[in-house]
């Protein structure tokens, strides 16, 4: 449903007490001025809410769920092993939230939530990755920030990915030290940053740690993990690399991107999340026994955060396994996905450069010509995919992302490139543009 009174408004005109907004001449500014400004994504917020922002997904996780009260073939979703609803984990995670509830353990993991049960999946996830020791995190956005800002002071250097994760940015944002990015998945552009951070701590006496990710979330790329470690003969650097969407689909028996690419031994940090193969909440950071040892004391969204519930801890336990004893499950994937991105491409629709099972089609329009194929994709074809704008994704660029499952089926991918040609067309005709004009932001 599109909202026609703005928040802001009504925000002030319900709230009269509130100091009035800073007019012009005023000396002082309002921290409440910048609730008036519409952001990159604020703008779209009036005519969007509800349907390309906070839409309400209903029915059991699968390919199929119902949206607006009508079943859609749902391509939204990172359950890439179809673990979310698998009877197995839904039996496991019930009987543990039977047995120990969601309150225990209580209190931080230095203070009062350590358990045997922590520490078994910690071990599991460090042979699972590769790593002498692994560390569990409660939530994997807030682990990433917070593994950053532990790993380095303000004498050192960080050297990303400028596609890099939110998350990623945000622990960037807090080093008190010199930063900078580089091109996506440009290993020119990286060598030309680590020259410029090379002659910073020569004077500071600080280290380079240089970040990236095993799966770029939007273009479905796999990060240049091999040229970076080969950049290590002639640098000295430390990498740490987010493998949330290569954790699980990617590499023998799904151990991720640094697998897929044998460079395991080279990553020095590595990081996942269970919000993706695994279905669930949570993450860890694995890498050497000192390193583990060294960040479980010196994370604070760990050392000042509640433990991970039992019922959490068990559940991925139960996840790890099915990942590890069910093999074929990754190969279902990949069958999905390729048999999904054959068609588009034969189709003629734009993958970009994906190398994954993420399959990004690029669209050639501005957003709010790409709403309205995307309102006709969902409203009329039944297919639901998100819309990805900027800043998720740098300005110019606009991606319809479809997440393939263990659960697609053949005759849901023909209806969907059906649906997207049948799009393109109406697009190639004009008739979205002309739609668009109509909206105000």
């Amino acid at each position: 449903m599109l909202h026609k009174l703005l928040y802001g408004y009504n925000f002030f005109r319900k709230n009269k007490n509130i100091i009035p907004l800073s007019r012009k001449g005023d000396f002082m500014n309002d921290i409440f001025d910048k609730i008036r400004e519409k952001g990159p994504l604020t703008q779209f917020r009036d005519i969007g809410e509800g349907y390309f922002m906070f839409p309400k997904l209903q029915g059991e996780l699968g390919p199929r769920m119902k949206f607006n009260g009508q079943e859609m073939i749902m391509w939204s979703i990172n359950d890439y092993l179809g673990l979310g609803n698998h009877p197995e984990i839904r039996k496991a995670d019930a009987e543990a939230a039977a047995k120990w509830g969601l309150a225990y353990p209580m209190g931080s993991r230095p203070m009062s939530g350590h358990t045997d049960l922590h520490e078994q999946l910690e071990r599991e996830l460090a042979e699972f990755s590769g790593k002498e020791a692994a560390y569990l995190l409660n939530f994997g956005y807030q682990g990433n920030v917070s593994i950053i800002d532990a790993l380095v002071n303000k004498n050192d250097v960080i050297v990303y990915d400028i596609d890099s994760h939110a998350s990623i940015i945000d622990g960037v944002r807090l080093h008190q030290g010199k930063r900078f990015t580089f091109m996506h998945n440009d290993v020119e552009s990286l060598e030309k940053n680590l020259i410029r951070a090379q002659r910073i701590i020569e004077k500071t006496g600080g280290g380079i740690l240089v970040i990236s990710e095993g799966v770029f979330g939007m273009r479905g790329e796999q990060g240049i993990l091999k040229e970076i470690v080969e950049l290590k003969k002639k640098y000295n650097f430390r990498i740490y690399i987010d493998d949330a969407h290569g954790f699980g689909t990617l590499g023998e028996g799904g151990r991720g991107t640094h697998f897929e690419q044998d460079v395991v031994d080279e990553i020095d940090v590595y990081f996942a999340t269970f919000a993706k193969s695994m279905a669930s909440i949570g993450a860890f950071v694995s890498g050497d026994y000192e390193v583990i040892k060294y960040l479980q004391y010196n994370m604070r969204s760990q050392v000042y955060a509640k433990s991970m519930p039992m019922p959490l801890v068990e559940g991925a336990l139960k996840r790890l396994d099915m990942i590890r004893s069910h093999p074929e499950l990754k190969d279902q994937l990949w069958d999905v996905a390729l048999r999904l991105q054959h068609g588009l491409t034969e189709a003629g629709f734009d993958i970009g450069k994906t190398d994954t099972a993420i399959t990004p089609v690029y669209l050639h329009v501005d957003p709010l010509e790409a709403g309205m194929l995307v309102r006709d994709l969902r409203d009329n074809h039944k297919i639901f995919t998100s819309i990805v704008i900027y800043p998720v994704i740098p300005k110019g660029m606009i991606i319809l992302r479809l997440i393939p499952t263990t659960r697609h089926t053949q005759a849901e991918i023909d209806e969907t490139i059906e649906a997207f040609k049948a799009i393109r067309e109406k697009q190639e005709a004009g008739i979205y543009r002309e739609l668009a004009k109509d909206i105000k932001l």
